[in-house]
């Protein structure tokens, strides 16, 4: 759907909001079209609600509609379907669901927010595609909906005329690249800048996340196990001396990975590790050997190759990207430039 430089009149944005529907996924994405005008885009943005009238978002901030749902009749160009923490709630709501088929048939490009994923898979219209969410929610759209191919680490996916995004702050990922689609690269790096954010952000959902999204085990000696990687992530964590620790057979303790934890042990030692860097990175300047003997990785070399593996970019250009805000910076000639 590559349409840079449009001849014809402005690129339609419908934005469906709901009760319960997180502010952020409404605001980011219409702050990039409507910025992107101010660069030279032409976008023309309406936010729909199921009957026009006002929603109550997850903050408690009111929304105005601009018009019902089912009062869009013209193809737009691209829909916008937004999230909430009630998704469970949402994907019930069959009015709901409904509104999101509607506005698909009428739509040329159907991009969601968040949680927005779980609409579309409920309105079938993600059987089959690849698809990003939330990294806390992953697991749950995956086995609620297991014809979707979730993508846990994308911050956004594209699979034909559907796009799904991340959490929250992604939609603005996802948005800019529509901008660069529709307008080209200066554009969206205009808008980027502007919003002083990456127009492309490096490393994937992964650097969020990983202890948080393991499973609470009833396992008392899992727990232990798991409990004795994170207290001491570069002590010798492998299967055999997993297994000895718990007093079960190798073959015990690779089972019960399976069937508790949903990884293998070595994939989550790892994924121990690479949190225990990053952490590492952001807080410290010790030099990259140090961070790799520290973590259980041995090596700077392996520390690197586990970066670009798992977040797709190198532990030097994580800790340059992620270590701090820049509000703390003083002298203004060593602030950092915006992306």
């Amino acid at each position: 759907m590559n349409r840079k430089h449009p001849a014809t009149g402005p690129l339609t944005v419908t934005v469906l909001v709901f009760p319960g529907v997180r502010l952020l996924d409404v605001t980011g994405p219409i702050e990039v079209f409507t910025t992107a005008n101010e660069f030279g885009g032409r976008y023309q943005v309406q936010i729909a609600s199921e009957d026009g009238t006002e929603v109550i978002t997850s903050a408690g901030t009111r929304l105005s509609a601009d018009l019902s749902a089912h009062d869009v009749q013209e193809p737009c160009d691209i829909l916008v379907i937004p999230g909430g923490p009630g998704w469970e709630t949402m994907i019930k709501d069959d009015a709901l669901v409904d509104t999101v088929r509607h506005l698909h048939a009428k739509s040329r490009c159907t991009a969601s927010v968040c949680t927005g994923a779980f609409l579309l898979a409920a309105a079938g219209l993600l059987n089959g595609r690849r698809a990003a969410t939330h990294w806390r929610h992953s697991r749950q759209l995956a086995s609620r909906f297991p014809s979707v191919q979730v993508q846990p680490d994308a911050i956004f996916v594209r699979d034909g005329q559907m796009m799904t995004s991340a959490g929250v702050s992604a939609g603005i990922d996802l948005s800019l690249a529509l901008v660069e689609d529709h307008y080209g690269a200066q554009v969206a790096r205009s808008v980027a800048k502007d919003m002083v954010v990456f127009m492309q952000r490096p490393g994937g959902q992964s650097q969020f996340s990983v202890r948080s999204r393991t499973p609470h085990t009833r396992q008392e000696m899992l727990r232990r196990v798991l409990d004795a990687v994170a207290e001491d992530p570069g002590a010798n964590h492998t299967l055999t001396a997993m297994a000895r620790r718990a007093g079960i057979s190798v073959r015990h303790m690779t089972r019960l990975f399976d069937d508790e934890v949903g990884t293998t042990p070595a994939r989550y030692v790892e994924q121990v590790r690479l949190e225990a860097a990053q952490v590492l990175l952001e807080t410290g300047d010790d030099p990259m050997p140090a961070v790799a003997r520290r973590t259980g990785f041995g090596s700077a070399e392996s520390l690197r190759r586990a970066f670009v593996r798992h977040l797709r970019v190198t532990p030097g250009a994580f800790r340059t990207s992620f270590r701090t805000t820049g509000m703390h910076t003083t002298d203004p000639a060593s602030a950092p430039t915006a992306p």
